[in-house]
């Protein structure tokens, strides 16, 4: 019965670490992203986005040594996923953020003036 106990506490574990990792993301995307893109797009300013994530990761970190989710972890983990899917698609279209790609989505390699060149 130990044993069952002990593997039910490793999942627990990793599914924290992967929650706390994905706040995370979504936290330094949030950061990333210009702020005229969050308006521009019609979604709340970029600092109701990143205080968002940033308290859905303050409670991702603090719950990691708990190994459990609990009702505040899971609100967290929506924030971060509400950001992740529906905020961060409709801001990206205005570029920042990007590693290089001149807010090109990927496409175009370099930026000119007028464009990929």
């Amino acid at each position: 019965m130990e044993l069952l106990g002990n593997v039910q506490n490793g999942v627990l574990m990793v599914l924290g670490v992967a929650a706390f990792a994905l706040e995370v993301w979504a936290l330094v995307d949030a950061a990333r992203r210009p702020a005229g893109a969050y308006t521009a797009a019609g979604k709340r300013t970029k600092t109701f986005w990143v205080a968002i994530v940033a308290v859905a990761a303050a409670i991702g970190f603090i719950g990691l040594p708990f190994a459990n989710l609990g009702l505040l972890g899971i609100l967290a983990v929506v924030a971060s996923v509400v950001y992740l899917v529906d905020v961060r698609p409709a801001v990206r279209q205005y570029g920042g953020g990007g590693r290089g790609r001149g807010g090109s989505g990927g496409r175009g390699g370099n930026q000119g003036p007028y464009g990929p060149w």
